[in-house]
C-alpha cells in the first residue's frame, strides 16, 4: 500500500498533472487528486498524492514542502486518516 501526503496552498492554476510531475521527481506517483468544489468545480487550494513507498514519501516531503509552485508555497506533510464517523459519543 502506498504513503498519502496532503499537498496545501496551492495556486488555483496548478493541476493534477503539474502535482504528479513534481513529485514524480521523488518516486511513483500512485495518484495525483487536487480536491474541487463539488458545485462550481475549482479548485479548493488542496489535494493528496499517494507514493509508492515509505521512503518515496518522505523523499517527497522533504523535496517539496515550502517550494514555490505556481507562484505560491505549497505545504506537504503526511495525510492523516479521517477519523472515522461510528455513530459513538463519549
Amino acid at each position: 500500500m502506498g504513503k498519502k501526503l496532503y499537498v496545501g496552498n496551492l495556486s488555483f492554476n496548478t493541476y493534477e498533472d503539474g502535482l504528479r510531475d513534481l513529485f514524480q521527481q521523488y518516486g511513483n506517483v500512485v495518484s495525483a487528486k487536487i480536491i474541487t468544489d463539488r458545485d462550481s468545480g475549482s479548485s479548493k487550494g488542496f489535494g493528496f498524492v499517494e507514493m509508492s513507498t515509505e521512503a518515496e514519501a518522505a523523499a517527497a516531503i522533504s523535496g517539496t514542502n515550502g517550494i514555490d509552485l505556481d507562484g505560491r508555497n505549497i505545504k506537504v506533510n503526511e495525510a492523516m486518516d479521517k477519523p472515522r464517523r461510528d455513530g459513538n459519543r463519549y
